[in-house]
């Protein structure tokens, strides 16, 4: 099958709605990976799927199809409807299902949609089984006869069942959180956390303000939840005098933080403030990825644990975590995990972490933040070159001979106060090229000088 316009990755296949990402795509990859994980499946496991979808104007087309598509396979098909990513997760694993599909593009623009693929255990699929999936697809797929068909069930109870995980951490003071009656300030992007993070913020008596609650996805904003894009969290701060802001991307594995004096803190800290409150409680490693601010390492070294990198992608981390029996990780987009909720990336988890942090240290979020070093870190990207990139990091290595090169995923050079990765983005046709350094001329002068054996290749 051709995948011209299409960005398939370790976490899925997604692409622009009307143009590569039609309904027949949808169809055809909802229906291999209903046929191919059934057919795998192991003890224990039924034949359902559990299928959810965010907030996307386009989700409730693609959910009819990827619902009719699982039921011609004969795969029984337990529907969430509208969900986070975390929240489907979650339901697989409850469900003893043979795998889960989540209709998200995530953090991506309104124009795009996706399917997420989920394994047995609750986690995204990894780059084998990814790649075995779509063998299955490319060799046929078969569908049932009429007495075969799958049937197809509702579960209302997934995001109160998720709150409750949450809520039953052994380490979370859940009372010592609703002590402190938290004012806190939310933007849920007009995504499928409008429902979940206000239910979850209520539990633990915290008093809520709210914008862009109606989870229509006609996001008001670009839905990925970085600093720029969060001015309204931050004037709804200030106004309402909250304790802390919350930003989530559309399907909710995404959390970003704005401090109680209306200033929004960077995605990056989210995971490095998590895991400073998780590793007070357990000892053992961090895992992030290789894009992922030093800070997270600065907090690991102070707890006298190992940060250790993966390559990007949800999966990639929490793999690592699993094998080296992490006991936090996650990604530098604001994405925590926590191995002993679910491998993978949760905003509501995130939440409760920060608000646990708060209680535990008794200070303003701001002044927790500056115990951190702070660093600054430049985004940038480019069109991806119609060629590989390998005279791309063969040039970088020979730019920077005294760097420390680590070649998992693209190239990242790091040095003892700064590093930079380039690397191909698995959702977008970009290049990505990310720096950090103690200064925003230092991080801009090292993406500045990466760009340029990308920007070559074009001129070629």
């Amino acid at each position: 099958m051709a995948y011209e316009g299409l960005m398939v990755s370790v976490s899925g296949v997604r692409g622009r709605v009307g143009e590569a990402l039609s309904p027949e795509v949808v169809a055809r990859f909802a229906a291999a990976f209903g046929a191919w994980a059934t057919a795998r499946r192991g003890a224990g496991e039924t034949r359902a799927v559990v299928l959810g979808r965010d907030s996307r104007v386009s989700g409730p087309l693609f959910h009819r199809v990827v619902l009719s598509a699982l039921e011609a396979v004969g795969a029984d098909v337990i529907d969430l409807g509208l969900t986070t990513t975390p929240t489907c997760q979650l339901a697989v694993e409850h469900h003893h299902a043979a795998g889960g599909l989540m209709i998200s593009a995530s953090h991506n623009p309104i124009e795009w949609n996706a399917l997420k693929f989920i394994g047995p255990s609750g986690s995204f699929l990894s780059a084998e089984e990814g790649a075995e999936m779509r063998a299955a697809m490319e060799a046929g797929t078969s569908y049932a006869t009429w007495d075969r068909l799958g049937h197809v069930t509702s579960d209302f109870d997934a995001a109160a069942r998720h709150v409750e995980q949450i809520l039953g951490l052994p380490f979370l003071d859940v009372e010592g959180i609703r002590d402190r009656r938290f004012h806190v300030a939310l933007d849920a992007v007009r995504g499928a956390g409008a429902v979940i993070m206000p239910m979850l913020l209520e539990r633990l008596g915290c008093t809520v303000r709210a914008i862009n609650l109606e989870p229509d996805g006609r996001f008001p904003r670009p839905p990925e939840p970085v600093a720029e894009n969060l001015g309204d969290l931050e004037a709804l701060v200030r106004e309402s005098g909250a304790a802390i802001g919350f930003a989530t991307d559309p399907d909710v594995d995404r959390l970003a933080l704005v401090s109680e004096r209306g200033e929004a803190i960077g995605e990056d800290y989210t995971l490095a403030l998590a895991a400073r409150t998780v590793l007070k409680h357990r000892r053992g490693p961090v895992v992030t990825n290789l894009s992922t601010s030093r800070v997270v390492e600065d907090v690991a070294a102070a707890a006298g644990v190992e940060c250790l990198l993966a390559p990007v992608g949800e999966v990639n981390v929490a793999v690592k975590m699993r094998d080296v029996g992490a006991v936090i990780g996650g990604e530098g987009n604001g994405g925590v995990i926590l191995p002993e909720l679910h491998l993978g990336r949760d905003a509501p988890l995130g939440a409760a972490l920060l608000l646990q942090l708060l209680v535990e240290e008794g200070r303003p979020l701001s002044a927790i933040v500056a115990d951190h070093p702070r660093y600054v870190i430049v985004k940038d990207k480019l069109d991806r070159p119609p060629v590989p990139l390998d005279s791309v990091y063969q040039a970088l290595r020979g730019a920077f001979p005294e760097a420390s090169p680590d070649t998992q995923d693209g190239l990242r050079l790091s040095w003892t106060d700064r590093w930079v990765h380039v690397r191909p983005s698995g959702t977008e046709p970009i290049v990505r090229v990310i720096a950090e350094a103690p200064s925003l001329p230092e991080a801009t002068d090292l993406v500045s000088r990466s760009r340029k054996p990308v920007e070559a290749l074009f001129a070629k």
